[in-house]
């Protein structure tokens, strides 16, 4: 579909020539009410003018004969009987009102009229009277004077009206050049933003007008935009370092069930004793590939976003279970359970609360010297569960502490580390 040719306008032009277009109407309009108000007006005077006349004049009303009186030169004076004009002008002859007669002249007793001259553009005025013995008195004034003023008034509204028009536009121009300019700069901005430049930022304006708020609308979304870049950053180049310690952690296995084959195949373990070391050592190593697998798999799994089963938790059942499991794994390891008399029940995914806490009892055994002391306690706090795993080994820094609850974050790396693992985050829950 074809785009409307106004739609294609910049905003700016749009705005001028709407404000130019609605001062023109209103200059046009009043321009007319005002020539048309002084025309009713100056038509007004002279009617009244030509009733002072034709009083003056009137045999009705003067019996003195009308010729002995003087008669002001801007005035015609007629008398009408039939179709016979006796007309008194200080005008030519191409200048006399075209004056009615006959039956015409009959219907129009006691009325103000507009007619034409003979001959020229000029109109007059006519103000017409019965006298005795069927004849008229006919007063009539040239109209040339208020047409001239109503012409004046008119050139000078044109006049005034474009010299408006024109300091109008100047100005218009630059209020609305000023008023867009940070339309302009956001544009600028985004320009920038999109050649790579995410720290740019429109300049702030005054947030009461709406391009002000618009600017630093466009600022707050910039902020979101580029903090969610740099935590996409962060997350691929985390998941870079994952991808690589879970590939060495992966070839390491490898290696060494490729190495222990090739040992077999050229004949070093010839003994059913060693043959059964070689093949339990091979073992060994395969389990530890498949635990890195199931590990890879449950972050597969998490990626899938399945929803939280909710249902009555008693952590302190959970608690003892993991416990009793850390036990069996290293049973040398002097490990405590703290709980209370009263019941610690949440509403919680269980199977998502045994994975934190046993990888909370894995990191324990883990990460701290062989033979450390591990104490777990479950308690309530008013509205609150308290699941704590605690160790007397090294702990966390501070920027590791800031970082140990983000995803694929580990404190060491996986080509350092004792035991297998993808190094799943902890996340926190409650209950």
């Amino acid at each position: 579909m074809a785009r409307p040719v106004f739609g294609t306008v910049p905003l700016r032009l749009k705005l001028i020539a709407a404000v130019l277009a609605l001062v023109t109407i209103a200059l046009v309009l009043i321009g007319v009410v005002s020539a048309l108000a002084l025309r009713t007006y100056l038509v007004d005077r002279i009617d009244r003018q030509l009733v002072d006349i034709a009083d003056s004049v009137d045999v009705n009303k003067a019996p003195q004969p009308w010729g002995e009186r003087s008669l002001p030169s801007d005035y015609a004076v007629a008398f009408v009987r039939g179709s016979v004009i006796d007309l008194m002008i200080n005008r030519p002859a191409s200048s006399y009102p075209v004056i009615p007669v006959g039956d015409h002249i009959r219907n129009l007793e006691n009325r103000s009229i507009t007619v034409p001259s003979r001959s020229s553009a000029e109109r007059w005025r006519l103000l017409i009277r019965p006298q005795r013995d069927g004849v008229y008195l006919v007063v009539g004034e040239s109209l040339s004077g208020a047409d001239d003023a109503v012409d004046r008034l008119v050139a000078a509204e044109l006049i005034v009206g474009i010299g408006v028009l024109a300091v109008l536009t100047s100005v218009g121009i630059g209020i609305v050049q000023a008023s867009l300019r940070p339309l302009t700069e956001i544009e600028q901005t985004a320009e920038a933003i999109a050649a790579g430049d995410l720290a740019r930022r429109v300049p702030e304006s005054d947030p009461n007008t709406e391009v002000g708020h618009l600017a630093n609308a466009f600022n707050a979304m910039l902020v979101q935009i580029e903090g969610a870049f740099a935590a996409r950053a962060m997350s691929e180049e985390r998941m870079r370092q994952f991808v690589a310690d879970a590939s060495h952690e992966l070839r390491t296995p490898l290696t060494t069930i490729r190495g222990f084959a090739e040992l077999y195949r050229q004949g070093a373990a010839r003994a059913p004793a060693e043959t059964a070391a070689l093949l339990e050592r091979v073992e060994g190593e395969a389990a530890r590939m498949g635990l890195l697998v199931e590990d890879l798999l449950q972050l597969a799994r998490l990626d899938q976003a399945r929803p939280l089963t909710l249902a009555p938790v008693e952590l302190r059942a959970l608690a003892s279970d993991a416990v009793t499991a850390a036990r069996a794994v290293d049973p040398d390891r002097e490990i405590t359970l703290t709980t209370g008399d009263e019941s610690v029940l949440v509403i919680g995914d269980e199977p998502r609360l045994r994975q934190v806490i046993g990888n909370l009892m894995t990191n324990a055994l883990t990460h701290t010297p062989t033979g450390t002391p591990v104490t777990v306690r479950v308690r309530r706090e008013h509205t609150t569960a308290i699941i704590e795993v605690s160790d007397a080994g090294p702990g966390l820094t501070r920027d590791q502490q800031l970082r140990v609850f983000e995803r694929f974050y580990r404190v060491d790396k996986a080509r350092t580390r004792r035991a297998a693992g993808t190094a799943q985050a902890v996340a926190p829950h409650s209950g």
